[in-house]
């Protein structure tokens, strides 16, 4: 990265920043306020809706690259309108609660907006063979495009949590695109984005992400994998890797708690993170945990799937299935009520 560049995301991460501090302050003066209940996992009221300024800086730096250094049609066009049109109903959604329903159409709205922006998705690599999958993969790409907004939202639990990931996969991401030959900086003025958002959001927040945050964040992230996949820059399970922790904990837990018979959309606190913070008795713990993770296990993995095309699938398994055993080790989807069943009949037995 050259000064100008280093100048581009330093500018990025301020704006970011100053815009996070603007919005708290709205948010105490509007009472858009994050009250806890027994579904939180914070106990302190807290303002929301910061995640905005992570959307306007990055759209602002976004264009700003757009006109110095050109960026793919599709992949421009994608992150400006679907992402304007995600962050739109969550900052609504922060204001006043839509239905579950109309959420995930317009979800899927954008999803099909960003895939046919993005020139479909019609084949797989898989590293052995490529699966020419026609119309299957451009369905594909718009449910992984639909499931990366909620599960990010899903993971906003914990301070710090989602703006750190997005940071790291965000900065990873754009070393995967510099050592394939194409442009990172699109990844790192995101990654710059959210770190200002960060720096009021790291335990103890001072405000937390809200909606608008984070369904953008799944939503450009998820975007920015697919447009490398399609592009033929990587393949798509490097940038798997780099989400593994959010995506195996959210699918886990969703996926325990519909066979227990609980609606799936229903606000609870039972994901490994949330369990594992109330384990350790505070946020901070799980959040340096994960970001050691990504750093130290998941990065490693990811760049091996680069530079070894023929064992990025393998690697990819290996590690999700490494993860599957850490969230189900913490109770991913197990309800509460059975958590403190199982509690009170191990002190029955104990006495």
């Amino acid at each position: 990265m050259s000064e100008f560049h280093f100048a581009a995301a330093g500018l990025t991460l301020l704006a970011s920043f100053i815009g996070t501090l603007a919005l708290r302050r709205y948010a105490l003066a509007r009472q858009i306020i994050d009250t806890p209940n027994a579904r939180s996992s914070h106990t302190v009221p807290t303002p929301r809706g910061g995640g905005v300024a992570i959307v306007l800086a990055y759209l602002a730096a976004l264009i700003f690259w757009q006109l110095h250094a050109g960026l793919a049609s599709g992949l421009f066009w994608s992150l400006l309108l679907g992402g304007g049109l995600i962050a739109v109903l969550g900052f609504w959604d922060d204001h006043a609660p839509l239905p579950a329903r109309v959420r995930f159409a317009f979800h899927l709205l954008a999803a099909v907006l960003a895939v046919l922006l993005l020139g479909g998705w019609p084949q797989l690599d898989l590293g052995a063979l490529i699966l020419h999958w026609g119309w299957l993969g451009h369905l594909c790409g718009v449910l992984l495009l639909a499931w990366a907004i909620n599960f990010y939202n899903f993971m906003d639990g914990i301070d710090g949590l989602a703006a750190s990931q997005a940071v790291f996969v965000a900065g990873a991401g754009g070393v995967l695109m510099a050592l394939s030959g194409g442009d990172g900086m699109p990844l790192w003025l995101l990654a710059a984005a959210s770190c200002g958002f960060l720096l009021l959001n790291w335990p103890p927040a001072r405000i937390f992400m809200g909606d608008a945050g984070s369904g953008f964040l799944g939503y450009a992230l998820a975007v920015h994998a697919l447009h490398a996949t399609t592009s033929g820059q990587t393949t798509l399970w490097p940038w798997l890797i780099l989400l593994a922790v959010f995506i195996v904990d959210a699918t886990l837990t969703l996926l325990r708690r519909a066979a227990h018979g609980i609606r799936v959309t229903e606000a609870h606190r039972t994901h490994a993170y949330q369990w594992a913070s109330r384990r350790a008795g505070a946020h901070r713990p799980v959040t340096l945990a994960i970001l050691v993770t990504n750093l130290l296990v998941l990065l490693p993995a990811a760049l091996s799937a680069l530079a070894w095309p023929g064992l990025a699938l393998p690697v990819c398994l290996t590690s999700f299935a490494v993860l599957v055993g850490v969230a189900w080790y913490f109770d991913a989807g197990v309800p509460e009520s059975e958590r403190i069943e199982c509690a009170a009949t191990g002190k029955q037995k104990a006495s």
